[in-house]
């Protein structure tokens, strides 16, 4: 670095008391237009009466806008972990102030917006989120895949499986506390950082508002990192993954309910449905949607254990007091009534046969005494092993 760089870069940093908002922006070659980001954002500042600063998390540019940024006045943070998420992450915990804006260098966010933003965090928000939405899009600001479908459904998932009161998960310019983004512990480091802010703040009771803000077209001639599919599988992986109640538990018990019903209906007889009749075919597809279920279930109750006790989802109550209930003792001695039920429906089922002289059987018959039995051996055997490996996984949590 060049010793008026040096100037320029010391000249740029307040004390640390004197910092109320950080400005950070994440950085990948962005020579194009960083500079007058950086301005825009500084201006904000000056303008509003704002004691600031602006910093610029370098991701490995090869462009020279780290020496842009330096030259205009912001605070350079390398960051040598790829990532958009990532690069936030540095930035935000290299920040001095006491409140924190993010925002892409790409000038297609509106930094004359920031008071707005930071006049919730002062009136005790933890999280602002900006709502492009509401405040205007510009012309090919933003993908008609990205604007009529890609965002609305997933901000809809993300209302829907954490009830988090925000219309536009994805937008990237957002304020938070500090004090708050540490309470979040984000793990994620690519573009489904900004869903999982979100999504922790919603599990965590964070208060959260939203104010309009708008969208232009970016100011660079490349591509912009974004890729649709993948990034908008990445973000939808993201939220599915961290709602086991809705990938896991609520399916499974659906299949449960439902394989047992059917089953409690076929055991009996042949049901005639419409022109056709359920017979024991049906009852095997039944027993099997039992079994299926049940592995969901389990699937969503060690994900969820798993997540809470390595801090990717927060303390949940409700759970905690289910799963004192959930012990091996428990679920040994579940899985051991299941596996005497089965072995007393075999037994039954062979003393039946050995009063026929243990001739042949019609298979229809054989099959509905065959089939529950497999069943209750299948289930009893799986409860008993499942809850072994639950134990192991709440070891910590005990």
């Amino acid at each position: 670095m060049s010793a008026g760089l040096e100037t320029i870069a010391a000249s740029s940093e307040a004390p640390v008391n004197e910092v109320e908002l950080t400005v950070v922006m994440p950085c990948l070659n962005e020579a194009e237009t960083l500079a007058v980001c950086v301005d825009k954002a500084l201006a904000a500042l000056r303008e509003n009466g704002i004691a600031g600063e602006v910093v610029v998390a370098d991701n490995g540019s090869t462009d020279g806008s780290q020496a842009i940024a330096l030259e205009h006045g912001a605070r350079v943070v390398p960051v040598p972990v790829r990532g958009y998420g990532a690069a936030l992450n540095a930035g935000i915990l290299a920040a001095r102030g006491q409140y924190v804006l993010m925002a892409d260098a790409d000038d297609s966010y509106e930094f004359a917006h920031i008071p707005r933003f930071l006049a919730e965090l002062r009136n005790g928000a933890d999280l602002v989120m900006g709502n492009r939405f509401r405040g205007g899009i510009g012309p090919k600001a933003m993908p008609p895949l990205h604007r009529y479908l890609g965002n609305p459904v997933l901000s809809f998932l993300g209302r829907a499986l954490f009830q988090a009161p925000i219309g536009d998960f994805h937008c990237g310019i957002r304020a938070f506390s500090v004090e708050a983004y540490r309470q979040l512990d984000l793990r994620t480091t690519g573009m489904e950082f900004a869903s999982e802010m979100v999504v922790k703040s919603a599990l965590l009771g964070q208060h959260m508002v939203e104010v309009p803000t708008t969208l232009k077209k970016d100011g660079r001639s490349r591509p912009p990192h974004l890729k649709t599919w993948r990034d908008g599988w990445r973000h939808l992986r993201f939220l599915l993954m961290y709602s086991p109640r809705w990938l896991f538990l609520i399916p499974g018990l659906a299949l449960m309910i439902a394989g047992l019903a059917l089953m409690a209906w076929l055991l009996p007889a042949e049901r005639p449905l419409g022109h056709v009749n359920l017979g024991v075919d049906t009852l095997a597809y039944a027993a099997a949607a039992v079994l299926l279920g049940f592995q969901l279930v389990f699937f969503g109750i060690a994900a969820k254990v798993f997540a809470t006790t390595e801090g990717l989802l927060p303390e949940d109550p409700s759970f905690n007091r289910w799963f004192r209930y959930i012990t091996l003792e428990t679920g040994l001695a579940a899985g051991v009534l299941l596996l005497l039920a089965g072995l007393g429906i075999a037994i039954s089922s062979v003393v039946s046969w050995a009063h026929t002289g243990y001739g042949s059987l019609p298979p229809v018959t054989m099959m509905r005494h065959t089939l529950p039995a497999m069943l209750c051996l299948m289930l009893g055997t799986e409860v008993c092993f499942a809850s072994f490996f639950l134990s192991l996984l709440g070891l910590r949590r005990r």
